[in-house]
């Protein structure tokens, strides 16, 4: 999962960063609205945490711009304008969620991984393909009941992976899952991390398939 954190304070912006990064997702930090624009056309997210009061283009002309576009992903509105007006206006822009200033860590936390689930079209918390088992709410893995220990990158890998189980996942799409903008990733980074990740579901009833030229996808094994 890749999301972007548009936030013109740093102090905070490197403060919900770094809880956002503990929970195994990738975050790309931008302090103002000419680079929130830019990086929405340019990349794919999961998720936008867009604050409203921003430098140069404002917050809700960023996604005012993100919904003409055609865009759907999820957009959660961080803004100390706690007004019933202001709420309003971010909704009826186009935002799927609202959270005001001051806000407590945990309600942020839970309010991301609500839209995660949305964005990934899962109802519940809990996602399971053979023996493994993603839960979202604790973002942790299990394997036939033993927790998977994965670095972030790992866990990213297998995360988009395991949301698109049986289908084909391209290489591009892979590595913008895994790495941020500001990440130096080689061209065949991505297979360093693919092949630790097959490694640990070794002997598992799941695994990862190479298919040359299209990318890779994650299968179960049936009497292997």
């Amino acid at each position: 999962m890749r999301i972007l954190l548009v936030e013109d304070n740093r102090q905070l912006a490197d403060w919900v960063a770094k809880s956002l990064r503990r929970g195994n997702v990738v975050v790309d930090c931008v302090h103002d609205g000419e680079d929130a624009d830019t990086a929405l056309c340019t990349q794919d997210y999961s998720l936008v945490v867009l604050d409203l009061a921003l430098p140069g283009i404002g917050g809700l002309e960023v996604l005012r711009r993100l919904r003409g576009r055609g865009s759907v992903v999820p957009v959660l509105i961080l803004t100390a304008n706690a007004t019933l007006e202001g709420r309003v206006a971010g909704l009826d822009g186009g935002a799927d969620d609202y959270l005001a200033k001051p806000f407590d860590l945990s309600e942020l936390e839970a309010r991301v991984r609500a839209q995660l689930r949305r964005a990934s079209n899962r109802k519940t918390p809990v996602v399971q393909y053979g023996s493994l088992v993603f839960d979202s709410n604790g973002r942790q893995f299990t394997l036939a009941g033993q927790p998977l220990a994965l670095t972030p990158r790992e866990h990213a890998v297998l995360e988009t992976l395991l949301l698109r189980a049986g289908s084909t996942v391209a290489r591009t799409t892979l590595i913008e899952s895994v790495f941020g903008f500001d990440d130096e990733a080689g061209p065949n980074t991505i297979e360093i991390y693919v092949h630790r990740v097959r490694k640990k579901l070794g002997g598992s009833d799941v695994g990862i398939v190479t298919l040359r030229g299209l990318g890779y996808v994650l299968k179960e094994r049936h009497g292997e």
